[in-house]
Parts: C-alpha cells; structure tokens; sequence
C-alpha cells in the first residue's frame, strides 16, 4: 500500500514510501559504469553540495557521489543528501554513495523501473 501526501503546492513533490529491494538492484546495475559527478570534500554537506546534487539528479536521474572526506558518517550524510534532495538512497558501495530521482515529467523520464 502506498500513501502519497503533498508536501506543498507543487504535487510532483510527495512522499513515497521506500524503493523495493528488486528497484534499487536494477539501478545498482546501471550506476555501475557511472563515473561520480559530485565528491564530498572537507567542507562536508553544505548548500552548494545540495545544489550540486540537486542539478545533476535533475539532469541524469541516477548519480555517484565519492566521499573523498568524512568516510566514517557516510552513511549519515548520504541520508541527509536523499532527505534534502528528496531523492532516493540507492546505495553505498564502498566510498561512493548511489542517488536516484526520477524526472518529474514522466515523459522526460530517462530510465523506466521495471
């Protein structure tokens, strides 16, 4: 069962529950060729990492983030990257973390989940 709930007034932003496993799988599979385009470095999580993975979610769908500092709370600031971006936390993988959000106009969707 699905809940959808508007957050605001745009409704293509909602909350959704969590991606099945078989999701995040088929995506894992297609990160993998990926090159990371943003690196997380000493200035950590801050507003111009956010609109930096803000705009490549928008322009690719699906990205890598490399974790060149803080490599013990990656797992944090991956969570807090998928919660401010309202992107999904695909998965990490050693120091790189896998984001997905998918386009808002569906006919502009690049990749289709089976």
């Amino acid at each position: 069962m699905i809940y959808c709930v508007t957050i605001d007034a745009r409704p293509e932003i909602r909350l959704r529950e969590k991606m099945k496993s078989s999701a995040r799988k088929y995506l894992r599979s297609l990160a993998h060729h990926l090159k990371p385009v943003v690196i997380v470095g000493k200035n950590g999580v801050n507003a111009q990492l956010i609109g930096s993975v803000d705009l490549a979610l928008k322009d690719h769908e699906l990205i890598k983030v490399k974790f060149g500092e803080f490599k013990e709370t990656k797992k944090e600031i991956s969570e807090e990257i998928a919660q401010t971006t309202k992107s999904e936390l695909v998965g990490i993988i050693g120091n790189i973390a896998m984001f997905y959000r998918p386009h808002p106009q569906p006919e502009k969707r690049k990749i289709k989940i089976p």
